[in-house]
């Protein structure tokens, strides 16, 4: 075999990964939260019935996850990221001319959701994974921070634009953005592993065993309770298992909160009786805490037993929801929704590293498939939960206060959740 070179491959594996963060930032809940005002104002719908336009897209993304999970295993992501990209940009491009809103909701449900499928979190994150096992919580957490820029960005770039052009051509800016920043990149760069080209995960000389220091004492004994990052596991074995389960429920019943208050944090903020420039720094405060805890939280989960981490991302975000809703002032709505957002940065890494570290990399997106399935069908329900509750009570005191109870049942669930072994 040819000496290793100095610059591991993978790392070009995770600057695509930013990139698509990047670009994938403008399909996500917080970013459609700022579009909802004016969307059903001249679309002439509710709060409610706009939310369920979301829940179908979680659900569409749950029918398809299945599929592509098994795809990236066998082949690896390079055409469906590109095609992904592909599919999105021109989604947007047309959104921007939609005149009734069951064209803008076709849109949404056919290329931006189908696309944002084959371009965004379980595409890169697992084929990060294959590329990375000891170093893959800084290598998921740097190309995180993609997600985590945007996040800080986009809201204040987005009023700007409405002030500018209107909501219909920054749909169309974005459009173009995701054609010129991902679909090159992904196609030139993206390779499924590194086997395929010579070379073993983190760039090491020797296959996964041998790639601990023997002064790396740490790092060895977190290696002993760490599945076989080798082995494969079919549906069916993972389905058996324990662990698949209690991770499901774990994140399925906190993300039915995390997927409503991305799309309600912007009204929830202005109805409050804060001008939009503050509801848009807020979102921005949640965004640049998210990205730039991102890399930190990867850093932890190398070092320590990710279930208690995991625990501590959630306890955050907790503490931030109360404080933010019971703090009456504008500091207590800042600070909580800036610990919100350092527990969201957690979010951007932790589940794909417990599901990689619980299931091995070779058949993870197998796994991690099956669990979109799951866990989408929960997200699916956040955003008419608190739209409808809305609708109703006129307030969203109620939903986020159900929120906080279920990060907090969350929080305790994880510590249930011990790495599976596969039977011989």
């Amino acid at each position: 075999m040819n000496p290793q070179p100095r610059f591991f491959y993978g790392w070009y594996i995770v600057a695509v990964g930013f990139l698509s963060h990047l670009t994938c930032a403008f399909n996500l809940s917080s970013t459609l939260s700022i579009f909802l005002k004016p969307l059903t104002e001249e679309l002439a719908i509710s709060r409610g019935a706009f939310s369920m336009m979301r829940t179908v897209e979680m659900l569409i993304t749950a029918a398809l996850a299945p599929w592509v999970g098994p795809i990236v295993d066998r082949h690896g992501g390079r055409l469906l990221i590109s095609l992904g990209a592909l599919a999105t940009g021109i989604g947007f491009v047309l959104m921007s001319q939609a005149s009734s809103y069951w064209q803008f909701f076709a849109l949404r449900w056919t290329f931006i959701t189908i696309g944002a499928v084959m371009m965004c979190n379980l595409v890169v994150n697992v084929t990060i994974a294959r590329w990375f096992v000891r170093k893959r919580g800084r290598a998921m957490g740097i190309a995180a921070t993609g997600l985590g820029i945007a996040k800080v960005t986009i809201p204040l770039v987005t009023a700007s634009l409405f002030l500018w052009v209107g909501w219909r051509h920054t749909w169309t800016i974005f459009g173009i953005a995701t054609l010129v920043i991902l679909v090159l990149p992904s196609a030139i760069l993206m390779r499924r592993q590194p086997e395929d080209m010579g070379l073993y995960p983190d760039g090491a000389l020797a296959p996964y065993d041998d790639t601990i220091r023997p002064e790396d004492k740490s790092a060895r004994a977190k290696a002993a309770l760490r599945p076989d990052p080798d082995v494969t596991w079919t549906r069916a074995e993972a389905l058996r298992t324990q662990a698949f389960w209690i991770l499901v429920f774990t994140f399925g019943v906190s993300s039915i909160g995390v997927a409503g208050l991305n799309l309600h944090i912007y009204p929830y903020v202005t109805d409050a009786g804060y001008q939009e420039i503050v509801a848009a720094t807020v979102m921005s405060t949640v965004a640049f805490m998210q990205g730039g805890s991102a890399i930190f939280w990867g850093y932890l989960c190398d070092r320590m037993d990710i279930r208690k981490v995991t625990m501590l991302k959630f306890l955050l975000q907790a503490a931030g929801i109360s404080l933010a809703i019971g703090g009456g002032h504008v500091i207590a709505l800042y600070l909580g929704f800036f610990l919100y957002g350092v527990g969201m940065g957690g979010g951007l890494v932790l589940q794909d590293l417990i599901w990689a570290e619980y299931f091995g990399r070779l058949s993870l997106g197998t796994v991690r498939g099956l669990a979109f399935l799951a866990l989408h069908v929960f997200a699916a329900a956040g955003p008419p939960f608190f739209g409808i509750l809305f609708d109703i009570t006129h307030s969203y005191y109620v939903s986020f206060s159900i929120f906080t109870a279920a990060l907090l049942f969350s929080a305790f669930l994880i510590l249930l959740a011990k790495p599976p072994r596969k039977q011989s």
